[in-house]
């Protein structure tokens, strides 16, 4: 009976021994700007630490799809996956089985990886999910619409402003509207497609929309400054300088950008937008000021040039 005893326990601690053991996380996620995913596998229990005495085989939903022979040195791939390879080599006989693939290719689900090492053997199970996040950091999201909003507001402001104090052309005041409106769709557009999650086309076309069409706002404030002004002033030009400078700016960071995930230079949009909104800001103090300064002179060189129209008329009297 003691012997009996004896062996039952014998054979159930060289049961144990021929176990491999894993460790490692159950989960991982990928997400948009993930362009590989790594599938974690590690083994604990390794004893020979020889890849020629160890298999490897990886499985999605129960379907065979990489296997590495280190007898033969031989891979097989699934066709669905073939970037599938392992992390490294090298670093298996250390218990590292671990499976790389293109993020395109990793389809989420239930993975598992066999590892046997000479008459030892064991399988862990890893499941793939898809974290669905913003393309930029949410900080950087919500600066980039405020500024735009801040551009659009100083816009209107002014214009609003030179619309009632001054006499305007019916087909500039036209222009100018039909300018606005334009940059306003623009912008309402492109803050829906760039606040979407994830990093997709459409994403790309928002921010697009947000710095692209930025420009009309460029010669919009010219034609504001030549509705108040005979002939632009300096600080006119100055302000005009900087919202091109702050253009440029933007345009440069929307380009660096766009074809990266995370994107690597956010700030540098948002240091062109912000240049553009406090020119905007900057132009829009400046009419104010100008324009409450004059009372009954529709514009700075009337000034001068209604007392010659009054001369003009008690000499034709």
């Amino acid at each position: 009976m003691w012997l009996l005893a004896a062996w039952v326990l014998l054979s159930a601690v060289g049961a144990g021994s021929a176990q491999l053991t894993f460790s490692g996380p159950d989960v991982v996620e990928r997400t948009d700007c993930n362009r590989t995913v790594t599938l974690p596998c590690y083994v604990n229990n390794l004893k020979e630490n020889n890849i020629k005495v160890m298999f490897v085989t990886w499985k999605k939903q129960g379907k065979i799809i990489f296997s590495f022979d280190g007898a033969k040195q031989a891979f097989l791939r699934d066709e669905t996956v073939p970037s599938a390879n392992l992390t490294s080599q090298e670093d298996l006989p250390k218990g590292i089985a671990s499976l790389t693939l293109i993020s395109a290719e990793a389809g989420v689900g239930n993975y598992s990886c066999e590892v046997t090492e000479s008459n030892r053997e064991g399988e862990t199970r890893v499941e793939l999910r898809h974290s669905s996040g913003p393309w930029f950091l949410l900080v950087e999201s919500a600066i980039i619409i405020v500024l735009l909003l801040l551009v659009i507001i100083f816009c209107s402001a002014q214009f609003s402003f030179i619309a009632l104090k001054y006499e305007i052309e019916p087909q500039k005041k036209t222009g100018i509207i039909v300018g606005g409106v334009i940059f306003i769709v623009a912008a309402v557009v492109g803050t829906v497609l760039f606040a979407q999650d994830g990093y997709a086309a459409q994403n790309q076309a928002g921010l697009g929309l947000i710095v692209v069409p930025a420009m009309i706002a460029v010669p919009l404030q010219y034609f504001m400054f030549g509705i108040v002004f005979d002939s632009l002033p300096p600080t006119a030009f100055v302000l005009i300088f900087f919202q091109i400078l702050g253009y440029i700016i933007a345009v440069v960071g929307f380009a660096l950008c766009v074809s990266a995930c995370p994107p690597l230079h956010g700030s540098v949009v948002i240091a062109g937008l912000a240049i553009m909104a406090s020119a905007n800001f900057i132009s829009m103090a400046y009419v104010f000021i100008t324009g409450s300064r004059m009372k009954d002179h529709p514009r700075p060189g009337k000034a001068v040039e209604e007392p010659l129209n009054d001369a003009k008329g008690v000499m034709l009297e």
